[in-house]
């Protein structure tokens, strides 16, 4: 009796072990399907005492397969004081420059104009600086003296970047950089870094890529020990073995890579070049003149281009709005068809890396048949404006074209202001892209200036060829038309361009 009781004891035990056995495995089941509630109850089960002798933990799997979520990271804007804290962790910069006796206010206009540059930049300029001194110091570009008064300023205002308003050696930039312990950068690099954002096309990236490394490669310098120079003969002086270096073999690789680089892009430019004098070539024989809108940059060359031809072009006040050309046609009253281009700005001191790398976008100046410059009428030095574009214009070789000078944005400029500009240029055309003051003026100068088709031609088109009369009738001036049994009889004046097509059809006169 004692035995039976003790079976039925050891039965009822087992029997409790296998539903507690698989109450654990049920819950288990539903805490995979459940995420945290599963987890919550395996806690809770755990705290309560739960058996030890199942078999282990159950959600090393689901753990490993889960995304969690960290919180905090988020960087979304939410709100409009969000944005304007943003905007507050640009860049800070402070500008410096030197000027010497009886041209400091053209070095105050140069510094205002450094200051949109690092503004286009992406930078908040926080002061500006000009120290009076002949030539610039070769160590530091300032004295020793005011070099360490920079110093006390940039820490003062929180600057962490400085700008010089000229183009400095690299000797100057490093020996500055020690004594303010910020970085130091010029004109040039400021200039560089807007192309760079700036360009749209293949072109035009592949150009600014170019003129940045050729900045760049005088300018790599080495850190480290693992740089050190070799130290050849001085193991004889007392410096023992192992003193000799690995050499600047990480800086050289640099610069063959550089140097490789530099290679691929020239013939990328060059690639390009092809397709673009096939465009120019189909102008020059469909005869139609080109007018090539040149201008110091934000002179508003791309607005007026909008004005004239609605060509949707990209507007925007910042410097070097624009990189990529565009090309669009116009008509004059008398219906002769021409091209406008729009073409890069420039700017004073522009780097020569920047007019060799943009050569063959200068190249639509040198090629036009008239120079349409655009000068800002409302800028405080008008005059240096002019100088600087026709500066380069004579750098491609383009001085010979007829010149057109447009003083634009005249909406803002006073009537003292206009006899101003009249004294410097007594022939220009006062505009405003946007009013549209004077823009008929303009139209119609730029009629008169176009080449005039001046070479007669006695002409006998076959009926077959109405191509050539329709292209007579777009690029050439008619003089009379008659219609005859072998084909239309035409007295007409074309350009010299044009006649070669045109000769084998001339009637030879009885």
């Amino acid at each position: 009796m004692i035995e039976s009781e003790a079976t039925d004891t050891e039965s009822g035990d087992i029997i409790d072990r296998v539903l507690a056995r698989a109450a654990t495995r049920s819950a288990n089941y539903s805490l995979f399907t459940s995420g945290a509630q599963a987890l919550q109850t395996q806690g809770l089960e755990r705290a309560a005492g739960a058996d030890d002798r199942d078999d282990g933990e159950q959600f090393d799997r689901e753990d490993r397969q889960a995304l969690r979520r960290v919180a905090s990271l988020s960087t979304e804007l939410e709100d409009v004081t969000e944005v304007e804290y943003r905007q507050l962790r640009l860049e800070r910069v402070v500008l410096i420059g030197i000027y010497s006796q009886g041209n400091a206010a053209e070095a105050e206009n140069s510094m205002r104009e450094l200051s949109a540059l690092a503004e286009t930049a992406g930078a908040v300029v926080l002061d500006g600086l000009l120290q009076r001194r002949g030539n610039p110091d070769p160590s530091t570009f300032f004295g020793k003296g005011k070099a360490i008064e920079l110093r006390d300023i940039v820490q003062t205002s929180g600057a962490d970047t400085v700008i010089v308003d000229s183009e400095l050696a690299p000797s100057q930039r490093r020996a500055l950089e020690d004594v303010v312990r910020v970085k130091v950068i010029d004109r040039t690099a400021v200039i560089l870094d807007i192309f760079s954002q700036h360009a749209k096309s293949r072109e035009g990236k592949a150009q600014v890529e170019l003129a940045q490394l050729e900045y760049l490669l005088p300018r790599l310098r080495g850190w480290g020990e693992s740089m050190s120079r070799q130290a050849g003969g001085q193991v004889g002086a007392g410096n023992g073995m192992g003193s000799r270096g690995p050499g600047e073999t990480k800086i050289e690789l640099d610069r063959r890579r550089i140097h490789t680089r530099m290679s691929l892009l020239r013939k990328k430019i060059l690639a390009f070049k092809p397709a673009r004098e096939a465009k120019r070539a189909n102008r020059n024989r469909n005869a139609v003149p080109s007018v090539a809108i040149a201008g110091y940059t934000n002179a508003g060359k791309s607005s007026l281009l909008n004005r004239i031809t609605r060509a949707g072009a990209l507007v925007e006040n910042a410097l070097f709005a624009t990189l990529d050309t565009a090309v669009r046609k116009n008509e004059t009253d008398d219906g002769q068809l021409y091209t406008l281009t729009d073409t890069v700005g420039f700017v004073r001191n522009l780097p020569h890396q920047l007019v060799e790398a943009f050569r063959s976008t200068f190249e639509e100046i040198a090629d036009s048949d008239v120079i349409l410059h655009v000068v800002d009428g409302s800028h405080p030095d008008p005059g240096s404006q002019l100088a600087t574009v026709r500066d380069v214009i004579g750098e491609v070789e383009a001085r010979h074209i007829p010149e057109i000078v447009v003083f634009n944005k005249s909406d803002l400029v006073d009537a003292d202001q206009r006899l101003v500009l009249r004294g410097l240029e007594p022939n220009a055309i006062f505009v405003s892209a946007r009013t549209g003051e004077g823009v008929d003026e303009l139209l119609a100068r730029i009629a008169v200036a176009l080449p005039k088709p001046s070479i007669p031609l006695d002409l006998l088109l076959p009926y077959d060829r109405g191509d050539l009369v329709a292209s007579l009738h777009d690029h050439a001036r008619i003089l009379t038309t008659e219609y005859e049994e072998g084909g239309t009889r035409m007295s007409v004046l074309v350009t010299e361009e044009f006649a070669p097509t045109l000769r084998p059809f001339a009637v030879v006169p009885a």
